[in-house]
């Protein structure tokens, strides 16, 4: 073969690559967005779950009271505890549930997690794969993944004044 279709080659090869590895940048931002949108979604869930366990708190100690106002009306008691054994069963099921989601969110972004790792790796293969291939084609190197940071903006401080200054503010 010709080195000119070498070359050819060699550069189709290399921008497949780099097709593959934009690809999985955009997979990896998507993946990180759905792990902050779980993420707040879990919040949300621990939110709504800390909420309900202060109104049921807030219930029992309202159902205490009643008891110990109402020991003489032997039926208010017992309607009582009918209602506290309700509360009791809809709050066990209501932690059940919310465990169940907070677990089910857990799992998704431990999932994401390590999807997001083996993209990563995956990344960094096809990346040392494309310097090979330009190393053996003595191609300049492209964009490496790392990004240069930006200086930070210095604050400006305050001079304090000193004798014989004068102040306008």
């Amino acid at each position: 073969m010709a080195p000119s279709a070498l070359r050819t080659r060699a550069a189709a090869a290399l921008r497949m690559k780099q097709i593959a590895l934009d690809n999985q940048g955009r997979t990896i931002r998507r993946l990180r967005a759905q792990l902050a949108t779980e993420r707040r979604g879990l919040a949300a869930t621990k939110k709504e779950l800390e909420e309900t366990r202060v109104a049921l708190e807030a219930s029992h100690k309202a159902i205490v009271g009643l008891t110990e106002i109402g020991l003489s009306m032997s039926k208010k008691i017992e309607k009582m505890k009918v209602k506290q054994q309700l509360t009791k069963a809809n709050h066990a099921e209501c932690h059940q549930k919310f465990q169940a989601r907070i677990h089910e969110a857990e799992d998704s972004m431990q999932a994401q997690h390590l999807l997001i790792e083996a993209l990563m790796d995956e990344k960094d293969s096809l990346l040392q794969t494309i310097h090979g291939l330009q190393e053996a084609n003595n191609a300049p190197a492209p964009f490496d993944g790392e990004w240069e940071e930006e200086p930070e903006e210095e604050e400006i401080e305050d001079i304090p004044l000193g004798e014989g200054e004068i102040d306008d503010e």
